[in-house]
């Protein structure tokens, strides 16, 4: 299990609710918060690596914002609903990837290939 500490902002409580919980399964820590300042404050506290964020309930200056302040971070953007533009802005404003809510082996895999080319960066 990766040593990674994963925070999640999702809007929808049933679905933040199956998220941490497969969530939990791959990662050492998973950690749900219910605003963005609780986010920032989490990833800042507990040196979070990956920040999983609900895009429709948040902004694409939040994910410009987190990707500015937190360098170091891996940000996965979640949407219940395919746009492909909105998909491209959050990539444009410093999201690693972009998954459809309930894509969790997507979600996984964004936050593993992102500590896959950290560790590489560092070796």
């Amino acid at each position: 299990m990766p040593s990674l500490t994963v925070v999640l902002l999702e809007g929808d409580a049933g679905v933040a609710q199956s998220l941490v919980s497969a969530l939990s399964q791959t990662f050492s820590s998973v950690q749900q918060v219910q605003s963005v300042g609780e986010l920032r404050n989490r990833i800042a506290k507990n040196r979070a690596q990956v920040a999983i964020l609900d895009i429709e309930n948040s902004s694409l200056s939040d994910v410009e914002h987190l990707s500015h302040d937190f360098p170091g971070a891996c940000i996965v953007c979640t949407h219940r609903v395919a746009d492909e533009e909105m998909w491209a802005a959050a990539l444009q404003a410093g999201a690693a990837d972009v998954c459809p809510t309930n894509d969790i082996a997507g979600i996984v895999r964004a936050a593993l290939d992102y500590a896959g080319r950290q560790r590489s960066a560092a070796a």
